[in-house]
């Protein structure tokens, strides 16, 4: 997470990210997409992550730490790490609805996390209940395995993260004063001269960036350069193809700064990638921000999902090869869409440019809230592209858990969610950027003068938006509105996906009922005068159906299309469609139609058309009506087929016109 909830609260520092993030806690939703979303995950997520979490163990875990009795309880260790990105959930969530009663117990967690802390600051309880005994990943000592599995460090990244989050949602220090104990153990631990160890899991560099923030001890930004410089120097077999025995899985087998493809563990690729945004932004390493920059760009010409997602493979959860994105066999974990969104941020929070906000929305959409159904108690650990009748993968989930026993993505989602409104809004100087179109009203100053800033729109169904703006006293500033890439006939920032019809109408902006003009920059329309109280923005973001088409290089998806409209990407489902979806054809020049069905998934537009069916019994091929749900929905219905990926051959248009 980035500064969320308010500005740093550390006064000494002079570098930072030239754009700032407007904060959540400035932002009031009144959407009828993520409001309802982030109210489930407050009224349904987050007490059901807080039971689970009492009644798996992890709690137990922590109270057999403080009395040094039992055996570890749970299956991994980094089972802490629920808890802590639940507290962080519900932080966020209490600093924008006060509900004394989760405060106290949030509080009393708190407590009992306290009393396993050991004497130094050490907290992990998968080795303090029996130090003598403890967890088979964790290895005889402190660190002897944090290179690997054992991730102590990791469990101190989420600690930081989680603690950081209730301090600046609730002014206490309780949870504040544990990290602040076992990051001041870490300093004393790792460094020049000290031990030397590349963390297996990154987050604990990101986490030491929200605790510099808050602090402003240099100690914690130096440990987390740290950490990341010392990747790439411990002795891999390079000549091996195996990515956790030549390092790649772990990002580990060349120094950060000459990485030059996005590699091994996707969430681990996102936190290391996303900390090194930190740290350049805060230490201005150029040569962190030359890398990340060409990692960034391999991973979307090369490494994403139509939808948004990453992560393809399923033996470690890693990045494949370039173009290496099976649809039978997707893996694409939600944490990794996840850790994708804060990446994808911090990208735009350095360079200003509209195209990681593009490929930011294209995962909120699609591939990252598609990892929690409807009733916000059920949930994708991972996110297929294909599922057909009888086809049994290990890695593909084709309906949703309750829960996991690895049960990251949970409870990561539960942190996440409430957290969205800060993504809306950001500032450079007298210029504020309007990134994501999401309904509700937000108060922000421009040189020390309040501005409130009103959106009123349907988005995503419906392209129209409207801005009132509404500064207490007239004021210039530059408004720059993202003009999405959808919008201007491009489907993702490179050539890996592209929509067969590459038309796009020159976006009308009007200011108080009179077009204006306005010029690009960096995919924003900037619209630069003295703005009173009472002066409206409106535009029309055309939102006709788009047939996407993938790059050669991807034999899995030739002669194929997907279907998007706006931001959202759409997917047939068995339910619509008599059972089966993984025989139909959407032949050349398919009529597909858009109609909002209020009464189906909580509301969303689907797609009609007709198309073809094939009947592999009888060989035969016959005209049906198709419909076509938006991707995040599915699976809120049972289990069945589903398919992202449509055949468009010659053949298909033969048959499609007779």
């Amino acid at each position: 997470m980035l500064l969320l909830l308010s500005a740093s609260v550390a006064t000494a520092q002079v570098k930072d990210y030239p754009i700032q993030p407007v904060a959540f806690t400035k932002v009031k939703l009144d959407d009828h997409f993520w409001l309802p979303r982030i109210e489930t995950n407050r009224t349904v997520t987050i007490p059901a992550s807080f039971a689970r979490c009492e009644n798996t163990g992890r709690v137990k875990n922590f109270e057999m730490a403080a009395t040094h009795t039992g055996s570890f309880c749970t299956k991994y260790p980094f089972d802490d790490t629920d808890i802590y990105k639940t507290i962080e959930g519900a932080s966020y969530s209490m600093a924008v609805h006060p509900d004394p009663k989760l405060r106290a117990y949030v509080d009393s967690l708190i407590t009992i996390v306290g009393k396993a802390q050991e004497p130094d600051g050490y907290l992990y309880t998968a080795r303090t209940i029996d130090p003598l005994h403890p967890h088979s990943w964790a290895g005889p000592e402190r660190w002897v395995k944090e290179n690997e599995l054992s991730h102590e460090l990791y469990d101190s990244g989420h600690l930081f993260e989680a603690a950081s989050a209730h301090y600046l949602a609730t002014g206490e220090r309780n949870f504040l004063n544990i990290a602040l104990k076992n990051a001041d153990l870490l300093v004393k631990t790792f460094g020049p001269g000290k031990r030397h160890v590349a963390p297996g899991h990154e987050i604990v560099e990101m986490g030491l960036v929200r605790l510099y923030r808050i602090t402003g001890k240099k100690d914690y930004l130096d440990l987390a350069k740290f950490f990341i410089d010392e990747r790439g120097k411990r002795q891999y077999d390079k000549t091996s193809t195996d990515e956790w025995k030549n390092g790649m899985y772990w990002q580990d087998d060349v120094p950060v700064v000459d990485e030059d493809e996005a590699e091994g563990h996707a969430v681990r690729a996102m936190y290391l990638y996303s900390g090194m945004a930190d740290v350049a932004a805060l230490t201005g390493d150029k040569q962190y921000i030359t890398a990340i920059d060409r990692l960034w760009n391999n991973m979307v010409s090369k490494k994403i999902y139509v939808q948004g997602s990453i992560g393809a493979v399923g033996d470690g959860e890693r990045f494949g090869a370039n173009y290496e994105l099976p649809n039978t066999t997707a893996y694409n974990e939600t944490c990794a869409a996840i850790g994708e969104a804060f990446w994808d941020q911090r990208m735009f929070l350095l360079h200003g440019d509209s195209k990681y906000i593009d490929v930011l929305e294209k995962v909120l959409y699609n591939g990252l809230i598609s990892g929690v159904g409807l009733d916000g108690k059920s949930f994708f650990y991972t996110n297929a592209m294909q599922i057909t009748n009888g086809f049994k993968g290990d890695d593909v989930e084709a309906t949703r858990s309750g829960w996991f026993e690895c049960s990251c993505c949970p409870t990561n989602m539960v942190r996440f969610l409430p957290s969205l409104p800060g993504y809306i809004y950001a500032q450079r100087g007298n210029d504020l950027y309007v990134n994501l179109f999401i309904a509700g009203s937000a108060d922000i100053s421009i040189a020390d003068k309040k501005v409130a800033i009103t959106q009123v729109n349907n988005y995503p169904w419906n392209g129209l938006l409207s801005f009132d703006v509404a500064p207490e006293s007239p004021d210039r500033f530059r408004m720059m509105i993202r003009i999405p890439g959808w919008s201007r006939s491009q489907a993702i920032p490179s050539d890996l996906y592209t929509f067969n019809d590459r038309s796009a109408k020159k976006i009308i902006i009007k200011v108080n009922g009179r077009a204006v003009a306005y010029q690009m920059e960096k995919g924003y329309a900037v619209i630069n005068r003295e703005w009173k109280r009472g002066d409206k923005i409106q535009l029309d973001l055309p939102m006709p159906v788009k047939e996407v088409i993938a790059n050669k290089a991807l034999n899995v998806d030739s002669n194929k299309i997907a279907l998007q409209r706006g931001p959202i990407m759409y997917c047939g489902e068995w339910k619509d469609n008599s059972g089966t979806v993984s025989n139909v054809i959407i032949p050349h020049n398919t009529a597909i139609r858009s109609q909002y069905e209020g009464g189906l998934l909580n509301g969303v537009t689907v797609l009609k058309a007709e198309v073809l069916k094939t009947d592999s019994l009888h060989g035969k091929v016959k005209k049906v009506e198709f419909t076509a749900i938006p991707y995040c929905s599915w699976a809120n219905r049972g289990k069945g087929e589903m398919m992202v990926w449509f055949p468009q051959s010659a053949i298909a248009k033969e048959l499609g016109a007779k």
